[in-house]
C-alpha cells in the first residue's frame, strides 16, 4: 500500500485552511473554532441520528446532549438539497455560533436514494458539496454508499466511481476539503478505489458498526489503514446504546491511539428501540467522554 504523503502534517494544513475559511465565512466576526491539532477529540453526533436531519433545530439539541458539534445534511432529500442555498448556510453558521455547537462536518447521505455510481446529479452534488463544505467551515465531506448507492462486487459501479473521483479530487485539493467513503467494502477495497484515484484528499470514513457487521476485524482494519487514510470515524451502534453492542469501544480506543488519530468522532444510531433519543445520547455522550476525555 502507498500513501501519497504524511496525513498528520497534511491534516494540520487542512484544519487551518478550514478555519480560516470558517472564520470569513461567519462574516468576520473574529471567532476561530478550536484547533485540533495535537489537541483532544471533539465528539459530535449525526443530525439524522438525533431526529434532525436538516433542521436547524439539531444544533440547540445537540447543546442540550452537551455535543462538541454535528455532522449535518446536505440535503432533506433528493427535491431539497437546502445548503445549496447560501442564506439557508448563513443561518446555520449563525445558529451554530449562538449554540456554541461546531459545524463538525457534512453528509451526503442523499448518495443512498440518488447513486454517485450512476446519477449525474448525485456528481453535480459532490462537486458543490466541496464548496458548501468550505463556506460552513468543516473539512470532512461524508459520501453515503448505501441503497441503490451500494458499489460492493459491483465493478462497473466502482469503475464509475473512481473516474467521477478523479474529476472532481482537484477542486477538494484546492479548497483543503476531504472526501470520506463509507461504504460496505473492506479496508483494502477502500484503498484500491484510493490508490486508483491518487488523490489525498479521497480518504475512508470509517464506521466501526458498519465493518463489524459485514465481519471484518475492525481493530485490525484502522490499524492497517491508519491516520493516513482515515479521515474521521462513525461511533455507532444499531438498536443499542454505545458500549452495550458488538463494538468494543474500550478496545477501540486503544487502537485509535495507536494510530494517532486525532479529530472529530460523530456518535451515529446507537439508540435502544422504543428508546428516546435524548435520553441514549445523553448516555453515549457519557460513554465517549469518559474514552475520549
Amino acid at each position: 500500500m502507498v500513501h501519497v504523503m504524511n496525513r498528520y502534517s497534511r491534516r494540520q494544513v487542512i484544519k487551518q485552511i478550514a478555519g480560516l475559511a470558517g472564520t470569513l465565512a461567519m462574516g468576520g466576526w473574529g471567532h476561530f473554532w478550536p484547533d485540533l491539532t495535537g489537541s483532544e477529540f471533539r465528539i459530535g453526533a449525526c443530525d439524522w441520528s438525533i431526529g434532525k436531519r436538516g433542521d436547524i433545530g439539531a444544533f440547540q439539541l445537540a447543546k442540550k446532549i452537551g455535543l462538541d458539534g454535528l455532522q449535518i445534511s446536505l440535503a432533506r432529500d433528493e427535491q431539497d438539497v437546502h445548503l445549496l442555498d447560501k442564506k439557508v448556510r448563513r443561518a446555520f453558521k449563525e445558529e451554530s455560533h449562538s449554540q456554541n455547537v461546531q459545524i463538525g462536518g457534512l453528509a451526503l447521505g442523499i448518495l443512498n436514494n440518488v447513486p454517485y455510481k450512476s446519477d449525474p446529479r448525485a456528481e453535480r452534488w459532490v462537486a458543490q458539496s466541496i464548496d458548501v463544505a468550505a463556506d460552513l467551515g468543516c473539512e470532512v465531506v461524508l459520501l453515503a454508499f448505501f441503497g441503490k448507492g451500494d458499489i460492493k462486487g459491483d465493478d462497473e459501479g466502482i469503475r464509475e466511481v473512481i473516474s467521477r473521483l478523479k474529476k472532481v479530487a482537484p477542486r477538494a485539493e484546492g479548497q483543503g476539503i476531504t472526501l470520506g467513503i463509507e461504504s460496505w467494502l473492506s479496508a483494502k477495497e477502500h484503498m484500491q478505489i484510493i490508490e486508483a484515484v491518487g488523490s489525498d484528499s479521497v480518504n475512508v470514513y470509517y464506521d466501526v458498526a458498519n465493518s463489524n457487521k459485514m465481519g471484518y476485524d475492525i481493530y485490525n482494519e484502522i490499524r492497517w489503514l491508519g491516520d493516513e487514510q482515515i479521515c474521521e470515524f462513525h461511533a455507532k451502534e444499531n438498536g443499542t446504546l454505545l458500549g452495550e453492542g458488538r463494538v468494543d469501544f474500550e478496545r477501540l480506543r486503544k487502537v485509535i491511539d495507536e494510530i494517532g488519530y486525532k479529530g472529530w468522532i460523530q456518535i451515529e444510531g446507537a439508540v435502544p428501540e422504543g428508546k428516546e433519543i435524548y435520553q441514549s445520547y445523553l448516555s453515549n455522550i457519557r460513554l465517549m467522554r469518559r474514552l475520549f476525555s
